[in-house]
């Protein structure tokens, strides 16, 4: 099944975070009946306003995404995070490890402990920010598979460590 957005935001990936800026997409009805309004533009501050500089970074990151196969690399980071993170499942405290695309997360039964969890990390050499149950990564595309391998290895440890701790007190 297909699905296409009548609306669809993007945002942080047209600078790749670099600078504020944002467009919205949507099918030509949409687009008419917005322009036939009494306010005939999508507006939202700086986000929306063209700043020259966030044009020129958009322009660039495009660049750089169509400059190479996404759906390839997307697919081996998927590969790779897979393989290094499927025995994390098997922990005590993990409840589901699952991967989208080049998104990976290790879901725990319990919230994680910030101060304690944060420790480990910046021990370890890396920063995750985890929400709540969720420990998860969202590698750059440019990572290479040895970088992606030693990211992953260091967040297997850190999860290992602070659930064999959690589970001690």
């Amino acid at each position: 099944m297909q699905v296409s957005a009548d609306i669809m935001t993007i945002g942080k990936a047209l600078t790749g975070g670099y600078m504020t800026f944002a467009a919205t997409l949507c099918t030509r009805k949409i687009a008419d009946t917005i322009s036939q309004s009494d306010y005939p533009a999508l507006m939202h501050g700086p986000t929306f306003m063209g700043n020259p500089l966030a044009c020129a970074v958009a322009c660039a990151s495009i660049d750089l995404i169509l400059s190479y196969d996404i759906e390839a690399r997307t697919a081996n980071i998927r590969t790779i995070m897979e393989q290094q993170l499927a025995v994390a499942a098997k922990l005590d405290g993990v409840k589901e490890v699952r991967c989208l695309g080049a998104v990976v997360v290790i879901e725990l039964n319990e919230a994680v402990d910030m101060p304690t969890f944060q420790s480990l990390l910046i021990e370890n050499g890396i920063w995750v920010r985890p929400f709540g149950k969720l420990v998860y990564i969202m590698p750059p595309y440019v990572i290479t598979d040895d970088e992606l391998a030693t990211l992953c290895q260091a967040l297997l440890k850190v999860v290992s460590i602070y659930l064999t701790q959690e589970g001690q007190e």
